[in-house]
C-alpha cells in the first residue's frame, strides 16, 4: 500500500476527536436559564405559549448567541410539540444555526429518530448541505453509527454519495470514524444495500474496502466486497 494510503489512515484517526468536538452542542444550562420568549417556550415544549407569542408578533426565527432559532432549540431537546407549533406558525424549519446545522442533522447526531422524522415531515430537507464540513445529516449519522437514523434518511432521499470537504462520503465515515462495531456495520450494510458507491475513494485514493481491510473490520470487508 502507498504512503498516501497510510497517511489517509493516520488522518482519519487524528480527525475523529476534532470532528466530535466541533459537532453541534445543545444549549447549556446557563443559556437555558437566560432564554426568554420563543426560545424559552421551545425549550420547555410549551406549544400553547408558542402559539400565543406567534400571534403577538414574536420573531419566529430569532437567534441566540450561537445562531440557534427556537426550532433548533426544540430539536436539540426533542421537543416535538414545540416543533409542530413553530412550524404551524411559519418558522423556517430548514434554518441553519451559526455552525450550519439544521434540525435534521441535530436530531441525527442525537440519535433521535422520532425528532428527525418529524423535522422531515415538517418540511426539512434531507439533502441539505450542513456543518462546517459541508456534509449532510446522512454523513453525520453514518459517522456515529446511528443506523436507524441512517435508514430513515436513506428512505427520505438523503444523498448517498455526497462528498464533504474532508473528501469523505457517508460510507467512508462509517468505516473510518467508528470502531467497526455492530451499529457501524449495520450502517455500512444499509448504505451498501441502498446503492452507495463503494468505489468512491478518499483523497489518498483509498476505497472504503481498503480502509476496512486496513483496520481488520471483517464484517465490513465482507459487505464491501459484495458491493464491488
Amino acid at each position: 500500500m502507498s504512503a498516501r494510503f497510510f497517511a489517509s489512515v493516520a488522518l482519519a484517526a487524528s480527525m475523529s476527536a476534532p470532528l466530535a468536538a466541533q459537532a453541534q452542542t445543545a444549549p447549556s444550562q446557563a443559556e437555558l436559564a437566560a432564554y426568554a420568549g420563543l426560545h424559552a417556550a421551545a425549550a420547555r415544549d410549551d406549544a400553547t405559549e408558542i402559539a400565543r407569542l406567534a400571534r403577538s408578533g414574536a420573531t419566529l426565527d430569532a437567534t441566540d448567541a450561537r445562531g440557534r432559532t427556537p426550532f433548533h432549540v426544540a430539536a436539540h431537546f426533542g421537543r416535538r410539540a414545540a416543533m409542530r407549533a413553530l412550524a404551524k406558525a411559519g418558522a423556517n424549519v430548514r434554518a441553519l444555526d451559526g455552525d450550519r446545522y439544521d434540525a435534521i442533522t441535530i436530531a441525527a447526531v442525537r440519535d433521535d429518530e422520532q425528532t428527525m422524522r418529524l423535522a422531515l415531515d415538517l418540511g426539512g430537507d434531507p439533502r441539505a448541505v450542513t456543518s462546517p464540513y459541508d456534509g449532510t445529516a446522512l454523513i453525520a449519522a453514518a459517522h456515529l453509527g446511528h443506523d436507524g437514523v441512517v435508514r430513515a434518511l436513506i428512505a427520505a432521499g438523503g444523498p448517498l454519495d455526497h462528498v464533504n470537504n474532508l473528501g469523505w462520503t457517508a460510507l467512508i465515515e462509517a468505516v473510518i470514524l467508528g470502531q467497526g462495531g455492530p451499529r457501524h456495520v449495520a450502517t455500512v450494510k444499509a448504505l451498501v444495500e441502498a446503492g452507495a458507491n463503494a468505489r468512491l475513494a478518499d483523497r489518498s485514493g483509498a476505497t472504503p474496502l481498503q480502509l476496512a481491510e486496513s483496520r481488520g473490520y471483517r464484517a465490513m470487508v465482507e459487505l464491501l466486497r459484495m458491493a464491488r
